[in-house]
């Protein structure tokens, strides 16, 4: 359901706590300058890291245009009354405080010119947070099906998707994995002449060379967390740890966990044939469920699971919970069957609790059906790394699989793939009781909900010369009016992945244009003209294009008043009262929280509101049509508000269509 638009020109992604992507990337054709062998899923030209070091660096924007972008986005959340009192605190900190701190901070950027101000802040948020990664922080991305269906068997899709995986891998690892580059003109900078003379330019000036012929290399300093890689539970901070050495995988079924080497003592992926039997020869164990699941420690507050490592490190399982860290990635083979995208939603954003190890930075996850996802942990990145993984072994698995229906299996697995056994202390068993028993009350409130829009999409609206994405951004500040009578606090999250170390800005989609145009649209449908409401739509495009594109740049206002408040609580000095502004607070309670993602390997993505009372919009808009995959709590209807949101969809396409309303 969101294989989402693309946008020219813009970058583009999960917020700060979900899924990000680049718009435009994944639908762009990748030309690999020769043929991938067993080992690599393709050789590059030019190295993989070969912009790396000239990318340019992330601007720490002006405090003046910050302020005026915050109070920009504060005017449609705000009476008269309140929208002065927090001018005024503004505009104090602006001259007194905030200005010191933004001096301070420019200083600080200019002595660590390697990576960008927003970087250890922003790690040191992830890493800090205490609470459950599992629906506060992961989020989920589904793969569409194999086009040959009989591929979609779970044991013959997960092999594939096992090699494959360890074939990007050690792609990445030779330097041959194509850089990630965001192509104006395709026609000059996407060629295999311009890569055989970019190539021998010096790191130290190849991103120039890029930038002269309309090319954007983006930053790729995440990818090596991908593999190997864990975040490990430590009190008061966690801690991401990387061994490079591990060559096993990790596989979940039942609870139980199982390792087996992908990688032989060489350096070469293990025989296709011997990961299909050792797979097989786990979905065959006749072992009851886990009778004390240690995956669902990891959906714990981060200090009750730390203190609970503590407690596993010291009754001998320092082994074990070392070959957990250290496994290339995680598979996790299901038993269920996906019933409908809400059933399937539900298993790849949490499942049960017991078949997961939410701290790894990716677990690949497969239903009995062969229905599969990624849920990935987000500290590490902001997934653009991950997206461009899951593209690549889609890519891979459907178009050169390694193992087919029927390929023989000979090979005795018995004595090379290994059940994990933990030695639990009384105190480890009752918090595995605790942890499935508070994990089980947080899913339980959890809902989630799909729509299609099937009356226009993508293609009406650029004819009409309105961006696609902010047309779905006011349909849902409509839908929330609609269903509330409020414009609220929303964010769609925009990567700055352009820069050194970038991570993401915010787009703030509620804008005073588009509480006008909603309010026209909901409250006054029969007062306006076809060509007023027109005109109204024209301006919220243009203006959610404007901060689109100054969030792209890092320009937009939230990194930079987090960092000067990071800064200020780094020296331990009394904040601002701008951050005790009620307004403040308000805006940063996000409860439209929004993301879009682009991809021919993806079918569906979601995640969990990021606030009790919020929703969380994953959508999309194609050619034709446009979806929704919506979560929520208890405090919110999430299937009222796609009813809404649906109806504002159908107000706007007849309003194109030159239909008046009424």
């Amino acid at each position: 359901m969101s294989k989402l638009l693309p946008v020219p020109c813009v970058a583009s992604v999960w917020r700060h706590r979900r899924l990000v992507h680049l718009r435009n990337l994944g639908a762009q054709t990748r030309h690999f300058c020769s043929k991938p062998d067993s080992e690599y899923l393709q050789r590059s030209v030019v190295p993989s890291m070969h912009y790396q070091k000239s990318l340019p660096r992330l601007p720490v924007p002006k405090l003046e245009d910050t302020i005026r972008r915050y109070l920009a986005a504060q005017q449609p959340l705000l009476n008269g009354d309140q929208f002065k009192e927090t001018e005024k605190v503004a505009v104090d900190f602006q001259n007194g405080a905030g200005k010191m701190l933004h001096e301070e901070l420019v200083a600080q950027d200019k002595n660590n010119k390697h990576t960008s101000y927003i970087s250890a802040p922003w790690f040191d948020m992830y890493l800090s947070a205490r609470d459950p990664v599992v629906l506060n922080f992961n989020p989920f991305m589904c793969f569409n099906s194999d086009p040959k269906q009989q591929y979609n068997d779970q044991l013959v899709r997960a092999t594939n998707m096992v090699c494959s995986a360890v074939r990007f891998m050690k792609t990445l690892r030779a330097d041959l994995l194509e850089p990630e580059v965001f192509h104006l003109n395709p026609a000059k900078s996407d060629t295999d002449q311009f890569k055989k003379l970019i190539r021998w330019v010096p790191s130290s000036l190849s991103w120039y060379g890029a930038y002269m012929v309309n090319a954007y290399p983006l930053d790729m300093s995440q990818y090596f967390r991908l593999f190997n890689s864990t975040r490990v539970p430590k009190t008061g901070r966690d801690e991401l740890v990387t061994d490079m050495s591990g060559r096993h995988l990790l596989v979940m079924r039942k609870g139980h966990m199982y390792v087996f080497d992908i990688v032989d003592r060489d350096g070469n992926l293990v025989t296709p044939a011997e990961i299909q039997s050792h797979l097989k020869h786990i979905l065959s164990d006749q072992a009851p469920a886990a009778d004390y699941p240690l995956g669902v420690l990891t959906s714990e507050n981060r200090d009750v699971w730390a203190g609970l490592r503590q407690k596993l490190l010291a009754a001998g399982n320092e082994e074990n919970l070392k070959l957990v860290d250290s496994a290339v990635f995680c598979l996790c083979l299901d038993d269920e069957t996906m019933k409908d995208p809400i059933h399937f939603s539900h298993t790849m954003l949490h499942g049960d609790g017991c078949n997961r190890w939410y701290d790894k930075s990716f677990s690949i996850i497969l239903a009995k059906d062969g229905q599969a996802a990624i849920n990935f942990e987000h500290s590490w990145g902001d997934g653009v790394a991950v997206l461009r993984f899951q593209s690549e072994i889609f890519k891979d698995t459907t178009e050169k699989p390694l193992v087919h229906p029927g390929s023989a299996m000979t090979v005795d697995s018995a004595s090379s793939v290994r059940r994990l056994s933990f030695n639990l202390d009384d105190e480890v068993k009752s918090g595995v009781r605790k942890a499935k028993e508070k994990f089980d009350a947080a899913v339980s409130r959890l809902t989630i909900d799909a729509m299609q829009f099937m009356k226009g999409g993508k293609e009406q609206l650029k004819k009409s010369k309105l961006s696609p994405d902010a047309i779905a951004q006011l349909a849902f500040q409509m839908g929330f009016l609609r269903q509330y009578g409020q414009t609220v606090a929303t964010y769609e999250s925009c990567s700055t992945a352009a820069f050194k170390h970038g991570r993401t800005e915010t787009i703030r989609p509620a804008t005073v244009h588009t509480k006008l145009c909603s309010h026209a649209f909901v409250n006054e449908p029969g007062k306006h003209s076809v060509e007023q409401l027109l005109g109204l739509l024209s301006e919220c495009s243009k203006y959610h294009g404007q901060l689109t594109k100054e969030a792209a740049m890092g320009q937009g206002f939230d990194r930079h008043l987090f960092a000067l408040k990071y800064l200020a609580n780094s020296k331990q000095q009394p904040l601002h009262g701008l951050y005790a502004d009620p307004a403040y607070t308000a805006i940063n309670h996000n409860i439209l929280s929004t993301s879009t993602l682009t991809s021919p390997a993806v079918s569906l993505g979601g995640f969990a509101p990021v606030v009790p009372d919020g929703f969380g919009v994953g959508y999309g808009v194609h050619d034709d049509w446009i979806g929704c995959n919506v979560s929520s709590y208890p405090d919110r209807n999430v299937h009222e508000f796609l009813q809404c949101v649906h109806k504002s969809l159908e107000d706007i396409f007849k309003v194109l269509e030159g239909k008046p309303l009424s």
